[in-house]
């Protein structure tokens, strides 16, 4: 039985999954970067705000912005897609 004709495999539904993973685990480590870097501005706040702590706030920032916004654009997408699909039929 080929590829095509077996209805139980879907290439789009798989792929569809594995980006609905990808973009799961974007979320995650991008909303784990925000919290390091919340957590490094105040360590930072009450010690005065030395050069290390600026700079793991900026880089975390600059990487939550670099991972979480594909990540949540991706999400949409996928759910987006989902809801056409039940839509459609």
């Amino acid at each position: 039985m080929s590829v095509a004709s077996d209805p139980g495999h879907d290439p789009v539904l798989e792929r569809r999954a594995r980006l609905a993973k990808m973009a799961a685990g974007g979320q995650r480590v991008g909303y784990a970067l925000l919290i390091a870097a919340v957590v490094a501005f105040f360590a930072g706040a009450l010690t005065g705000f030395p050069a290390a702590s600026l700079v793991i706030v900026v880089a975390a920032l600059v990487a939550t912005t670099l991972v979480l916004l594909p990540a949540i654009i991706l999400g949409y997408a996928v759910r987006a897609a989902e809801k056409e699909d039940r839509q459609q039929g």
